[in-house]
């Protein structure tokens, strides 16, 4: 085969499909018996360039696919997490609120329990108070059945008595007064009914009505609770 002149421009270039036309287009000038071999071959170049081509927009067309379809995958499992933390949120919120509430009840009863033991260290005696106050009655009308004028040294056996009795009632009031009984004569007051317990009402001269005129029966009351109101008679407007 007779030796194909190529030039010096194409012949240390890159053998692409455009410098091979170039050649052809070259040599078909120079040498037209050599243009069917460098048809067929830039045909079958152009065919493989074609399949190349297609190849290459087939393996596009899947890789876009996996693509959309890992998306959806993971658009799908961010859903399922977004739903999954909603829930545990709500149930966290739950169970705060639970807590909460337990421990306020907690602190209620707690509360509720000191109070009731200082009730019981301060009222325990309250039942013993009750009794004791019959007996100071009987002990405060036995000293004022005593008549005064017969309460001298003629008359020693009686002055002994009254003064026992006087003494007796002194101590026992002492005590009462030692552990928070306190006595209600509200002589000259006006009518509470936390703490009196009106027994009749009567017109008197120079009292604003509601005014207690009478103590009939002394009240008590235990650290600020009434054990006994004082029974009283009441005035009343004319």
């Amino acid at each position: 085969m007779a030796s194909i002149g190529i030039p010096v421009s194409l012949r240390f270039g890159r053998l692409t499909v455009e410098n091979v036309v170039k050649i052809g287009r070259y040599r078909h000038n120079r040498y037209p018996s050599h243009t069917p071999f460098l048809n067929q071959w830039l045909t079958g170049q152009r065919g493989m360039g074609a399949a190349t081509s297609q190849e290459t927009k087939q393996n596009a067309e899947t890789t876009a696919s996996e693509e959309s379809e890992n998306e959806k995958k993971l658009r799908m499992e961010t859903e399922s997490l977004a739903k999954e933390i909603d829930l545990l949120s709500e149930k966290k919120l739950e169970l705060e609120d639970k807590y909460k509430r337990a421990l306020a009840d907690s602190e209620n009863m707690r509360q509720r329990l000191m109070k009731q033991i200082e009730d019981a260290k301060i009222f325990g005696i309250q039942g013993f108070c009750k009794d004791l106050l019959e007996v100071a009655d009987i002990l405060g009308k036995a000293t004022e059945s005593v008549p005064k004028e017969e309460v001298r040294e003629s008359n020693p056996h009686l002055k002994n008595l009254y003064e026992g009795l006087t003494m007796t009632q002194a101590e026992l009031h002492k005590v009462f007064r030692r552990h928070g009984l306190i006595p209600i004569n509200p002589i000259e007051e006006k009518f509470d009914p936390n703490f009196h317990e009106a027994l009749f009402q009567q017109e008197v001269q120079g009292k604003d009505p509601g005014t207690i005129v009478v103590v009939s029966k002394t009240g008590y009351k235990l650290h600020e609770r009434v054990i006994r109101p004082a029974l009283v008679g009441v005035a009343k407007a004319p």
